[in-house]
């Protein structure tokens, strides 16, 4: 079937809002063009239209998003139901260990932090709500391969290599697999400075009816901290037990 005009439209459209990121939250026209892989008159029109509905807004470098993607991410159902089921919970955390609460799903081939409680040491996380990490160099991440369909093993072979982000990175498959082995059997994942040398993170999965993890809790903290990742573990594993058994009680299943 050949894709319409307006498939074709759209798809460049989401090309343009998707060259911005945390890093690039302001682009030059030719910086947006280079970035969507876009010719220059077409992402100039793109971005007029896109303006119209206040998707991108012009600003004194070029162009960055717009308040309309905004309002309209809030009203994302699922994340936002999860969201709220789960602050209560994150609270109980941050009071507890007054570091960094995180909340995660699974998307994709990546962790989707869907809220974070920022601790009062305020750990150097490379996270922020609404943003994305790798799923081989995080606790979170692992947690969620861990209690996947498939126990993570399609998912590893989509990604393809793993690509180290600090020296700590674990990059070998076979040790890798090992971890959620552990990660299954204890409900419990880790992170030893492998996402950032200054962090580590204790994650546990918070499960559907039929076991996989449609979420994940996790508390960050940094390395040099008076607390370790080990030492809130089990806090971390009561909390994300007692979102599972929350959401089981809600009439629609998330």
């Amino acid at each position: 079937m050949r894709r319409t005009d307006n498939d074709a439209v759209l798809s460049r459209a989401f090309r343009v809002l998707g060259a911005f990121s945390p890093q690039r939250a302001e682009l030059t026209l030719d910086e947006l063009a280079e970035a969507s892989g876009l010719p220059r008159s077409t992402t100039h029109r793109l971005a007029r239209q896109l303006a119209a509905v206040r998707a991108l807004e012009p600003s004194r470098r070029g162009w960055r998003l717009g308040l309309r993607l905004f309002e309209l991410g809030q009203l994302v159902p699922h994340q936002e139901r999860l969201r709220d089921l789960a602050l209560a919970h994150m609270e109980d955390l941050y009071e507890l260990t007054h570091e960094t609460v995180q909340l995660a799903v699974l998307d994709g081939h990546e962790v989707l932090y869907v809220e974070i409680l920022s601790g009062h040491r305020k750990a150097p996380t490379p996270s922020r709500r609404g943003g994305r990490m790798p799923l081989h160099c995080t606790a979170l991440g692992k947690i969620l391969l861990a209690f996947s369909a498939d126990r993570g093993a399609a998912l590893l072979e989509a990604i393809g290599p793993l690509i180290p982000r600090t020296a700590n990175t674990i990059t070998d498959v076979a040790r890798l697999t090992e971890q959620l082995a552990e990660a299954r059997s204890s409900g419990l994942a880790f992170d030893f400075g492998e996402s950032s040398p200054a962090l580590q993170c204790a994650a546990a999965p918070v499960l559907a009816r039929d076991g996989t993890a449609r979420a994940a809790l996790s508390v960050s903290m940094g390395v040099e901290g008076p607390l370790g990742a080990r030492d809130i573990a089990s806090a971390v594993q009561v909390s994300a037990l007692a979102l599972t058994r929350e959401l089981r009680t809600m009439p629609i299943v998330i």
